[in-house]
């Protein structure tokens, strides 16, 4: 195998890894910073700090052209999907969802991917498909089942969870399919985050509510971590992998679930049951199904 072969494979490895390390650790961040302000408030402040600072680094430091002509069209539904409608919708529903739940939840993804697939880009609607998407759903509500008893979920907390988590699906279809002609993932990055934040405003300003804002140590660490970690790096590996390959990023979301229930075990205590280990063993099954190829009979991973 050649050196230029083997540095490709291993930036791969790590940007999938670290993505799969920190994309799930925004449930739990957004967790902690809800004990202490508004859903919006947090979405709000967490996009304009991660936008102020890709535009800055993309604009000044590294002299990245601006977008142009139909590019900023392209980056403003970018950014309508990924940032106002799925992490405004999600920071929403992680009112009333765990932060294990959030991340598993998220693991889900690349089945949403390939079923808004068969919807947007006319792909044939496989058994494997529509088995995979029942397993997965039983897998995150067999996983959530215990914890409605404790009032620590709801049924509409789960619901606009997975309303979120079709605009996602959608926004990385649309990504992938259009032509960016070399435009800086800093950039595309940067603005659909401003953009996406500024659709977002309004709601925010209208929902606001003094007296549920505490503008203090918690809300900072959770904010600056959505916003850099999350929001910039996570965000920028993903949209980097989805370049490379759509379909096999996806596959890194299959770790997804593990490390976000490590970061909601260790960061705010949520517990581990039987059910916990038999929903997640389900979606990471479910995810499997997907990748079975219904022609070959095999599983195809690329």
């Amino acid at each position: 195998m050649s050196a230029i072969k083997i540095n490709t494979n291993f930036k791969w490895v790590a940007a999938g890894l670290t993505f799969a390390i920190l994309w799930p650790s925004a449930s739990t961040a957004t967790k902690v910073g809800l004990t202490v302000a508004q859903p919006l408030v947090i979405a709000v402040t967490r996009f304009a700090i991660a936008a102020a600072v890709m535009l800055f680094f993309a604009h000044v430091i590294k002299r990245h052209r601006y977008p142009a002509g139909k590019e900023w069209k392209q980056i403003a539904i970018y950014g309508l999907l990924n940032i106002t409608i799925y992490l405004g919708l999600y920071v929403v529903a992680m009112q009333s969802v765990t932060a294990g739940i959030g991340a598993l939840a998220v693991a889900t993804n690349p089945i949403f991917i390939l079923f808004m697939s068969v919807i947007i880009l006319k792909k044939q609607l496989t058994w494997n498909i529509v088995l995979s998407i029942t397993v997965c759903a039983i897998g995150v509500i067999y996983a959530a089942w215990p914890l409605f008893a404790e009032a620590t979920i709801t049924a509409k907390g789960l619901f606009i969870l997975l309303i979120s988590m079709l605009s996602y699906s959608v926004a990385a279809i649309y990504f992938s399919q259009q032509q960016w002609n070399g435009l800086s993932l800093f950039v595309i990055n940067g603005w659909q985050t401003l953009i996406g934040g500024l659709f977002l405003l309004p709601f925010a300003l209208f929902f606001y509510n003094p007296s549920a804002n505490h503008f203090d140590k918690s809300f900072l660490y959770a904010v600056s971590w959505l916003a850099i970690p999350v929001s910039i790096f996570a965000v920028q590996l993903w949209m980097w992998l989805l370049q490379v390959n759509p379909v096999k990023a996806g596959l890194w979301l299959f770790l997804c679930p593990l490390f976000g229930f490590a970061f909601a075990v260790w960061w705010m205590g949520d517990a581990v049951s039987i059910y916990t280990i038999a929903g997640v063993s389900l979606v990471i099954g479910g995810l499997l199904l997907s990748k079975i190829n219904t022609k070959r009979n095999e599983m195809v991973f690329d």
